[in-house]
């Protein structure tokens, strides 16, 4: 199977407070493997010798577009090679970059160019979807689905089960409708409009586990949660991954 991954999103306010100091407790959860966004003004060097320390894999990290302009490529590059990742995907595009068809298709000439120039690094990059990607556009099509046709065959759909489910869509329909694209998936539970600890929501999971098994190609299952009810943020992802190991057992 593939291999289970924390989005340090999840605990953000901890990583602000002690950045290694989460991720080892992460390890210590039992995580496997973490995903970036952000690294709280911490080197590559401490980074990577945290994570070889931990035992912990980069499952990839949440890079914005201006890390990859002119002048800030070469050292973004030499900073995820140092910290051992190669899954570069873009977490959010501006609004007036996807908002109608033909804004979409004009930045998807901009991701087929990094995927381009990323690939001769031996990475890659990808999109991670929000709600308002999974809205019709002046054409009738969404803007995730968009990106995907207009992007090449190793372009990452990294898809959120639900941020797809509070923008319209269905939990497991758009990771068999760009199936084979999905290496990193993320696996967040739904409930009120709003995410919560994963096995305690709305998202049908053994659907979404057949599909990322069968469907998906599916490298990294990215758990990632935003809402935390009466717990702290550190206890609701340590239930959240107990919960998909009892998941992935039963399915």
């Amino acid at each position: 199977m593939a291999t289970i991954s924390l989005q340090l999103y999840s605990v953000r306010e901890d990583c602000a407070q002690d950045f290694l100091g989460t991720i080892r407790k992460v390890a210590e959860m039992g995580y496997p493997a973490v995903e970036f966004a952000g690294y709280h003004g911490h080197s590559a060097e401490d980074i990577r010798a945290c994570l070889d320390e931990c035992g912990l894999k980069c499952s990839g990290a949440h890079v914005g577009m201006a890390a990859f302009s002119d002048e800030e490529f070469d050292a973004t590059i030499a900073f995820h090679k140092a910290i051992g990742c190669d899954n570069l995907i873009v977490p959010w595009i501006a609004e007036d970059k996807r908002n109608t068809q033909a804004a979409t298709e004009a930045t998807c000439v901009e991701l087929t160019a990094l995927v381009e120039k990323l690939k001769a690094h031996g990475m890659k990059t990808g999109f991670h979807v929000h709600d308002g990607d999974m809205k019709p556009l002046d054409g009738g099509k969404c803007a995730w689905d968009i990106i995907g046709a207009n992007t090449p065959a190793d372009f990452i759909m990294q898809y959120d089960t639900c941020n797809g489910k509070v923008g319209g869509g269905d939990a497991v329909q758009p990771i068999l409708d760009w199936a084979g694209r999905g290496l990193s998936t993320h696996l967040k539970d739904h409930s009120g409009g709003h995410s919560t600890a994963l096995g305690e929501g709305d998202i049908p999971w053994a659907e979404v586990l057949k599909a990322l098994r069968e469907h998906s190609g599916a490298e990294w299952w990215v758990v990632e949660v935003e809402n935390y009810g009466d717990r702290t943020p550190m206890d609701t992802v340590k239930v959240s991954l107990d919960n998909l190991n009892k998941l992935v057992a039963a399915h």
